[in-house]
């Protein structure tokens, strides 16, 4: 039976689509997902509502902005106006959903997101749009990947880095019914759907999408595809068989989900569209260095800003396509053996 027959026992309790079917593979923006996730809950609570720093296209806001006018408001570009005006709505029992470029919001109004939002645990949530280097034309300016690291670090705050468009609309929707301030980061560019509608999803339980014991890859966001492929082709060429971590909440971490995956396959690789530097990898060794130390491997924008440039292209010029992943794997089961 082909591999594009069948998935591996873990892809099929997650009802994953066959993601090896490249051909007829869908995709499609993770804030796609976003903007019909915001629409259901707003719909479903009059609460909900959405406030936007003239973005409304970009952030996938104008579904709500159309449907639903009552419950959006636009200030214009004013970031650290937008948290302060949703700290005071949420203060009175709306669920402000408040939406720009990642770098801007939270990038420029982290200190307002510090005190307003989490000082004073207020139910804010920020929609971190065009994270990333895949953000691709828009350049160094534009693209984020230091701000997984600036919001873990901030006591209180959720922060969910989906793996697909269909996973962005489920924690939009999960993020709208809990209490507490939210950072969710999505990209700009298609990706592709590996979950369906049947894939569960909680907040701050990791998913195991492939099964394997000899090094675990633990992923975010969209490269969580490049780290079901790379498992794919080590299997096929090398006999090497990696388990897939989606770990989809860095805050607060399944500690469980990741030290199951150290203790089972001895050897991590850690995959984020971020710098390696303080994001979710290093959320991951902190776990490992305190309760099982593990050969790790890092992978993820390496001290570096972005740059102007086709998205896919970036994605490899900085080392986090599927033969980076693979490369350290390599490297992670080398040094487990050594």
């Amino acid at each position: 039976m082909s591999d594009t027959q069948t998935l591996d026992r873990a892809a099929r309790a997650m009802s994953l689509v066959d993601y090896r079917d490249t051909a007829n593979l869908k995709q499609l923006p993770t804030r796609n997902g976003f903007g019909e996730g915001l629409l259901e809950a707003a719909r479903a609570n009059r609460n909900v509502i959405g406030i936007c720093a003239d973005l409304s296209e970009s952030t996938r806001f104008e579904g709500l902005k159309n449907a639903l006018p009552e419950q959006y408001l636009e200030i214009g570009v004013a970031e650290q106006m937008l948290v302060a005006m949703a700290g005071g709505l949420a203060a009175v029992g709306k669920i402000p959903w408040i939406a720009s470029y990642a770098m801007f919001n939270p990038g420029r109004s982290w200190e307002q997101v510090r005190t307003i939002m989490a000082l004073n645990e207020t139910n804010v949530k920020i929609a971190g749009a065009h994270a990333g280097v895949s953000v691709g034309p828009d350049g160094a300016t534009h693209q984020a990947i230091e701000d997984i690291a600036i919001m873990r670090v901030i006591p209180h705050m959720f922060v969910v880095v989906p793996c697909d468009s269909v996973q962005t609309k489920k924690a939009t929707l999960a993020l709208s019914q809990t209490f507490g301030p939210t950072y969710l980061r999505f990209a700009r560019e298609k990706s592709a759907i590996v979950t369906s509608e049947a894939t569960p999803f909680e907040i701050g339980k990791a998913q195991v999408f492939r099964e394997g014991s000899d090094v675990a890859i633990v992923a975010c966001g969209i490269l969580v595809y490049n780290a079901l492929m790379a498992a794919d082709k080590l299997s096929r060429e090398r006999g090497i068989e990696c388990r897939v971590v989606n770990n989809h909440t860095v805050k607060p971490m399944d500690e469980a989900a990741i030290l199951d995956a150290a203790k089972t396959c001895g050897a991590v690789v850690t995959v984020e569209e971020h710098q390696i530097h303080s994001g979710m990898g290093s959320r991951v060794a902190e776990i490992l260095a305190a309760k099982h130390p593990t050969p790790i491997e890092f992978i993820g924008v390496d001290d570096r800003f972005g740059q102007s440039g086709d998205p896919v292209e970036l994605i490899e010029h900085y080392g986090m396509g599927s033969a980076a992943i693979e490369a350290a794997v390599l490297r992670a089961h080398a040094r487990k053996r050594a």
